[in-house]
């Protein structure tokens, strides 16, 4: 059984991309769930204007369904970068409004 724990995140958090902030939050959560690396979910307005929507979608047995957008930077757009559950399921309603970077195309550190 999968085990998902929320809660908010000590301090604050920055996400850097093509050499830029492009998110910074004192507000953020991090989600852990149990065989994944823990992931950090900054509030829409610390993050949505280097944001731009995509196509893609997935589906999370455990959270819901999450939309994805591409992260612009100066060099570029990073393509499906971000993503957020829009309408996420009981258990995990607080992620609502926020979203989360993949670690592999940004980074995401507390300062």
């Amino acid at each position: 059984m999968t085990e998902i724990t929320i809660e908010p995140a000590t301090g604050t958090i920055v996400a850097r991309a093509g050499g830029a902030v492009i998110a910074e939050s004192t507000n953020a959560l991090v989600l852990r769930e149990s065989g994944y690396d823990p992931v950090f979910y900054f509030p829409r307005t610390d993050a949505i204007a280097f944001c731009d929507p995509s196509e893609k979608r997935s589906h999370c047995p455990h959270k819901g369904d999450a939309c994805y957008c591409h992260v612009i930077t100066k060099s570029g757009p990073i393509q499906d970068a971000a993503w957020s559950y829009e309408t996420p399921l009981n258990g995990v309603s607080q992620i609502a409004g926020h979203i989360a970077f993949g670690h592999e195309k940004v980074a995401v550190e507390p300062l």
